[in-house]
């Protein structure tokens, strides 16, 4: 792999959250969540973030794929972070992604 390949990937690495793709993608799953915490049983309509199903760094052709994120309430959120493979069969259940 070329050298400017290699920077050009680890530079995609990280997360621009001002990125216009990356809040269009982050309202378009609220949107469809329909602003609530979508954690079986969570109720939660405040202090919500959007996750990413697969990780942001494993997955690089679904990050900005509306069927990779779920609307999260930030306890839910913080509880799973660096355990996704554990609780995504519980989150997918019903979903195809990719």
């Amino acid at each position: 792999m070329k050298w400017y390949r290699m920077i050009y990937l680890f530079i995609k690495m990280f997360r621009n959250y001002n990125d216009h793709l990356y809040k269009k993608w982050r309202s378009e799953v609220r949107k469809r969540d329909g602003g609530f915490c979508q954690w079986p049983g969570c109720k939660a309509s405040k202090k919500l973030q959007v996750h990413h199903i697969k990780r942001w760094s494993d997955s690089i052709d679904l990050r900005y794929h509306i069927d990779n994120g779920i609307t999260l309430c930030k306890y839910h959120h913080y509880s799973i972070r660096g355990n996704e493979q554990s609780y995504e069969a519980v989150i997918v259940t019903g979903k195809q992604i990719g």
